[in-house]
């Protein structure tokens, strides 16, 4: 099994994101494993390594899938996810956080950060029911967006250095919508993410005239 990986470098170490695809990422930094919204439609995860980190941005099926989590956790594994996710989690470990938005926790010394996610008038994603999370590995900070518009939330985060950003009408964004928040908050490497069918040129000839960093992976 073979997915794309990249290799970010901080001040200490390195941050290995491997891009598995639709919105599950596996992000390993300083012997930390960080799995988020893993799913075994994309992935056998017997075969990966275990999770010291579980993040859990909604409870729609194509991002909470228990029998992923089950094959991940260990027992030191702590998940973070939000009250919707609650009920089906509670079963599997004892180790887990509930996060609204704007709260933060220290997961296995990584520390995240949950922020809004939400559609601004489409019905998919309610404000204050799912997370996006802001996580700080080293020097280099991550935005995971989760399912989401360009709320006025996003447009406001500072000092982000990779953004993961969905982009799939009618339940998240359109290339203009993401391009018109990486503007806003101007990451310095941006991966759209979750895009399904979208056509991800669009997104990088909007953005072809700024100095945001734009890489396309294999995340449909």
């Amino acid at each position: 099994m073979e997915f794309e990986r990249d290799r970010i470098p901080t001040s200490t170490s390195a941050i290995d994101i491997t891009f598995i695809g639709h919105g599950t990422l596996m992000i390993e930094y300083d012997n930390t494993v960080i799995h988020i919204d893993p799913w075994s439609n994309l992935a056998d995860y017997s075969m990966l390594p275990g999770a010291d980190v579980i993040l859990i941005t909604h409870e729609h099926p194509d991002h909470l899938d228990t029998a992923a989590v089950k094959r991940l956790v260990k027992n030191t594994s702590q998940i973070v996810c939000t009250q919707s996710c609650y009920s089906k989690l509670k079963k599997i470990t004892e180790k887990l956080h509930v996060l609204k938005n704007g709260e933060t926790i220290n997961a296995a010394g990584i520390p995240v950060q949950a922020v809004p996610a939400y559609n601004l008038k489409l019905p998919f994603h309610p404000k204050g029911r799912g997370n996006g999370y802001i996580l700080t590995l080293d020097s280099v900070t991550l935005y995971i967006a989760g399912d989401t518009e360009n709320i006025p939330e996003m447009k406001n985060l500072q000092g982000i250095d990779i953004a993961f950003l969905p982009m799939n009408r009618p339940y998240t964004m359109t290339p203009a919508k993401v391009a018109d928040a990486a503007v806003a908050f101007h990451p310095s490497i941006l991966y759209p993410y979750h895009f399904g069918k979208t056509d991800t040129t669009q997104l990088t000839a909007l953005l072809k005239d700024t100095d945001i960093d734009v890489r396309i992976r294999n995340m449909a």
